[in-house]
């Protein structure tokens, strides 16, 4: 079955028939089993499912970071199945913003050093790289907190500094991981609020897998997998 969700014209993210097994002992341990559905530029989708029914997984291969075993990911035109390791880390590098749960922060780097990591990876001079750094703190409202550490920031600030290393590159994509599922209410509605903000105001196309409704109800439309079968898409209301 194929669906198209979002709010503009131009698909993003073409999975064809996507499936995904491991191999344990001998057995093959199926995980996905032949996705298929188109992702349009400027969508919030939600995923959500049991533990063990493949969020994660297909997460990972939207993001470039696992294969499938049959199938074509495409985004924005490349099958990145396709791409070597070499390029296959570059086109992460620049098309890919990732969020975690656990926000993933080096504890000996500033907020400002944080968010400018993904940058070194980049051909741009210090100050440029500085620049954008302190934008997108600024974006997430911590423009006041860029030589904090981690230590010294609360879980709702650590997850604002990891949405704007997340996004210091302009990505095509931002793919979230749980990212409210280490905060309490308050800072979990905040992280929200921020990510609606990125995708209604920017544009950003974000995929975000979460066992939480309240989470799930700020994206565009939300899918469920069971069992690695994905389900009909579901548009929310607002």
């Amino acid at each position: 079955m194929s669906d198209v969700t979002g709010t503009g014209d131009e698909v993003v993210i073409h999975l064809n028939h996507v499936g995904k097994h491991y191999v344990r002992g001998g057995e093959i341990v199926p995980v996905l089993a032949d996705i298929h559905f188109d992702i349009l530029r400027g969508d919030f989708l939600a995923l959500m499912g049991p533990s063990g029914s493949g969020k994660s997984t297909l997460l990972n291969l939207i993001a470039g970071l696992d294969q499938p075993s049959s199938g074509q990911v495409i985004i924005d035109g490349v099958d990145i199945g396709e791409l070597d390791d070499t390029a296959l880390a570059d086109w992460r590098a620049a098309n890919i913003g990732f969020i975690f749960q656990f926000y993933n922060l080096m504890p000996v780097l500033s907020a400002l050093e944080n968010v400018e990591l993904p940058l070194q990876l980049t051909n741009l001079p210090a100050r440029e790289r500085r620049e954008r750094a302190l934008t997108a703190l600024e974006l997430v409202g911590l423009g006041d907190r860029v030589k904090h550490y981690p230590s010294e920031l609360s879980g709702g600030q650590l997850q604002r500094v990891a949405i704007a290393r997340a996004i210091v590159s302009d990505p095509t994509l931002l793919v979230a991981d749980e990212p409210t599922g280490d905060l309490d209410r308050k800072s979990g509605e905040e992280v929200l609020a921020l990510m609606q903000r990125l995708n209604e105001t920017l544009g950003k196309t974000i995929i975000m897998v979460t066992h939480d409704q309240k989470a799930a109800d700020a994206a565009h439309a939300v899918r469920h997998l069971e069992k690695g079968e994905l389900s009909a898409l579901v548009i929310n209301q607002r």
